[in-house]
């Protein structure tokens, strides 16, 4: 079929879906019972649960089944009896989770977590292009597994609500990191971040007018810190100006006043973004080895490469070394470092997302009528819907809009 015909029908469905439906009504009155199984996370520190027990509550209270296995929230400091307090069945099995209808977890499944899925289950977690491995992707579509990637959901404004909420956490948190690395405590230069009464304040360069960017701004500038934004968009950099609602220093990336800002400031954050890809890399190592001594780089970007040429990844057991005598803190997952927080603004998200999937009667109907949830699928029932994975594994990719008239 050529893409000219194939667009029209992906254009008629989704006419089609717009719609008013009769059978929506009936919808409302056939609730589901959710089995929901909460795994413990495998994956290297990762310590965020997307469920805290009040969110486990509220479904227990509305018919639903809550399996969690045990120590699933150890990590952010819930206790296995905080939620079976809350009506969660604690399993100590983790094939036993796994029996459940609906899976929801922070990391992509690894191989053996996929083995132990049944057919035809719901998966909603974190999908991480760069990881993702081909064969991950065909044995869930061999299970006839419907996947939501929870970095893809976007909310009734069309921003991507969970990057939202955990940049903005990962914002705030490496300004006081920062702080933390610039004390005596941990061998930085004694600085205390900001400044008081005739103290020239420190000086801080953010890379990225993004919301990274934008809260580690508002976070600085609040501890008295003189904050130096720079990005290539004229656009983001205006848009932080009024988010803030006070004046501060706003440049597009000119290599001099850039090289400037850095060699003399005591901490450099680099939350620069690429929308698919490598993060642009836009300090270099010669730079970096003008910068003051015990001066920090906390390298928010490192994900997707790092805005620093001297970065390289670290953990939360190793979060820094040094090179040229400068800090570098590399790890990826800050919002770990907050697990407890991250969680709450996790669950935030997903409760709600449970709740519509009972009440409208299955997951279908809950992607028929959101499109923010619709935009985080990428297999929908062992059929690739996601065309960029599509294009980078090889692999046929059918259009979601299509599946979904099809099936109703």
């Amino acid at each position: 079929m050529s893409s000219g015909i194939y667009s029209g029908f992906s254009d008629i469905a989704k006419q089609a879906m717009m719609q008013p439906q009769e059978s929506l009504l009936e919808v409302k009155s056939k609730k589901n019972k959710l089995y929901i199984g909460i795994p413990k996370e495998v994956s290297f520190q990762e310590n965020r649960v997307p469920l805290t027990p009040l969110s486990v509550a509220l479904l227990v209270n509305n018919g639903h089944d809550v399996l969690l296995e045990s120590n699933a929230g150890q990590a952010a400091n819930f206790s296995d009896k905080d939620y079976s307090e809350q009506g969660a069945q604690i399993v100590y099995d983790t094939k036993k989770v796994y029996e459940a209808d609906i899976i929801i977890k922070i990391a992509p499944p690894t191989t053996g977590e996929i083995e132990m899925m049944k057919p035809g289950q719901i998966l909603i977690s974190t999908l991480q292009m760069a990881t993702l491995k081909a064969e991950n992707i065909q044995a869930l579509m061999a299970k006839k597994i419907t996947a939501l990637s929870f970095e893809h959901l976007r909310d009734e404004g069309n921003i991507l609500t969970v990057i939202r909420a955990m940049s903005e956490i990962v914002g705030a948190t490496s300004i006081l990191i920062a702080a933390e690395y610039l004390s005596n405590v941990f061998e930085g230069k004694g600085l205390m971040l900001g400044g008081i009464t005739g103290v020239p304040p420190t000086e801080i360069v953010i890379l990225g007018a993004g919301t990274v960017g934008e809260y580690a701004a508002r976070t600085a500038i609040s501890l008295g810190a003189e904050v130096k934004v720079f990005d290539p968009s004229i656009y983001k950099l205006r848009r932080l100006q009024n988010n803030i609602g006070s004046r501060v220093f706003t440049s597009v990336v000119q290599p001099i006043v850039l090289e400037k800002a850095i060699t003399s400031c005591d901490v450099a954050i680099g939350a620069l973004r690429a929308e698919d890809g490598r993060s642009p890399c836009i300090i270099s190592e010669a730079t970096v080895s003008r910068m003051k001594r015990d001066s920090v780089i906390i390298d928010v970007s490192i994900d997707q490469g790092g805005c620093f040429e001297t970065s390289e990844v670290t953990n939360h057991t190793h979060p820094v070394f040094r090179k040229y005598d400068v800090i570098h803190y590399c790890v990826p997952n800050i919002a770990s470092r907050v697990a407890r927080t991250a969680t709450y603004a996790l669950t935030n998200i997903f409760a709600p997302i449970l709740l519509d999937i009972g009440d409208m009667g299955g997951i279908k109907n809950l992607i028929w009528q959101k499109s923010g949830v619709r935009n985080a699928v990428y297999i929908y029932q062992g059929q690739l819907t996601n065309k960029h994975i599509g294009e980078r594994f090889a692999i046929p990719c059918k259009d979601l809009d299509l599946l979904i008239v099809s099936h109703r």
